[in-house]
């Protein structure tokens, strides 16, 4: 997941979890993160088609979330954004006469599939409302 995606898709989450007045348009939701609105709509389009947002289109459209927050799991807000392996993946193809290289990959796969196991792990036992209750909105 070596990306940006999940931070930007959780604070997205975030904002329309935190404020329960309608419909929140892109335009806003980048201002708070501070970036194109055009890669806003691009994470809102994958949210939706995981059922994790609904909105509307048009000059009163916007966001909203599809379920109450304590329904909404970080996993799978992870999962819906996930496109790699956790730590990457080697491009090179290791020399398959070395005794470490023709290992490698192996040992590196079950080493980053039993970490991102835990990442899951803690993930799936926090949902979008514990995230939100860390911060204070008394500005």
């Amino acid at each position: 997941m070596n990306n940006g995606r999940f931070p930007i898709s959780l604070h997205i989450l975030t904002l329309l979890a935190s404020d329960d007045n309608g419909l929140k348009s892109s335009d806003y939701l980048a201002g708070s993160i501070n970036i194109n609105p055009v890669l806003v709509r691009k994470e809102l389009s994958n949210l939706r088609k995981h059922g994790i947002i609904e909105s509307k289109e048009g000059k009163n459209g916007g966001a909203t979330l599809a379920r109450p927050a304590g329904k909404i799991l970080l996993s799978e807000v992870y999962h819906a954004v996930q496109q790699s392996s956790l730590l990457g993946n080697s491009k090179n193809k290791p020399n398959p006469e070395c005794p470490i290289g023709r290992q490698i990959n192996q040992h590196l796969d079950n080493l980053y599939d039993e970490l991102e196991g835990v990442l899951l792990q803690k993930l799936a036992d926090m949902t979008l409302e514990d995230f939100v209750k860390q911060f204070d909105n008394k500005d």
